[in-house]
């Protein structure tokens, strides 16, 4: 099913259209690209329906957050669901200013979204209603390790239940459920996290796999996981004396582009729990 939700991917070359910071958007563009989508990057509130009107999915990341964008998210998030499309939320730094967080649980109240995506601070905030993140990054009392897995599993499936929604929780070890199974997934590198966007790239890509698989959204919100992480396994090992992160950006972008599904198929390493 890995291998099944990349290849469609491909051949239906989705349409997404992107509400997203303006620290990562041609990362996200590029993305995108590198999958086999086609991204539209909007945030005007009076052109934002239009746009989602003639695309497939919607990815909205409140990483930059300003009043004319906000208005934007919920006019194209009405639009999306009038529409039937896919929306994922991305609460990128959700906790950590009164702006971020009310956004989000907004977002998350009125919005009916099909996924939501970010690392365990975000989402223990928009669970809890409030929280604290370090800047974008998760609180370290918040990273799922081996020691903590069997509760991490457990609170990102009732969580995924109540909202009606996938959740994808993404870190060390990545977690992605709609309520009934999760899928526990291990690929990925540390260094990743020394890249600005790795995760407002995802995003984009998981609405991507979304949109082209409408009957498997739990199998294709894993999948993406899959793929970047094993992306950024792959870039690492292109990494030549002298190459930093500016480098490995681009060399994880060049490894989801010539990935293969049978490549994903081989090199994702998870279980369902």
């Amino acid at each position: 099913m890995i291998k099944k939700c990349m290849q469609q991917v491909r051949k239906t070359a989705p349409l997404v259209h992107n509400i997203t910071n303006y620290v990562t958007v041609n990362d996200v563009a590029n993305i995108l690209l590198a999958c086999g989508g086609s991204p539209i990057m909007s945030d005007e509130a009076e052109d934002v329906e239009d746009i989602t009107s003639i695309c497939g999915g919607l990815n909205i990341n409140i990483g930059t957050l300003h009043k004319t964008s906000i208005e934007g998210m919920f006019k194209a998030g009405r639009k999306a669901n009038v529409l039937g499309h896919p929306v994922l939320l991305d609460p990128v730094g959700a906790g950590a200013s009164a702006l971020r967080t009310n956004t989000a649980l907004r977002l998350l109240k009125e919005i009916q979204l099909t996924a939501i995506r970010g690392n365990m601070s975000e989402i223990r905030t928009l669970a809890n209603g409030s929280g604290t993140t370090k800047g974008v990054d998760a609180d370290i009392a918040d990273i799922v390790k081996e020691e903590n897995l069997e509760e991490a599993v457990a609170f990102v499936k009732k969580f995924a239940d109540e909202t009606k929604t996938i959740i994808a929780v993404t870190g060390a070890i990545d977690l992605v459920s709609d309520g009934k199974q999760c899928y526990v997934i291990r690929n990925g590198r540390p260094e990743m996290g020394k890249v600005t966007g790795t995760g407002c790239q995802l995003s984009g890509m998981m609405t991507a796999y979304l949109t082209a698989n409408p009957e498997n959204h739990l199998e294709a919100a894993a999948a993406a996981v899959c793929a970047m992480g094993l992306a950024g396994e792959i870039g690492f090992g292109y990494m030549c004396k002298g190459d930093g992160n500016a480098t490995y950006r681009s060399r994880i972008i060049d490894a989801v582009y010539n990935m293969t599904g049978e490549e994903l198929e081989r090199g994702a390493k998870y279980e369902v729990l």
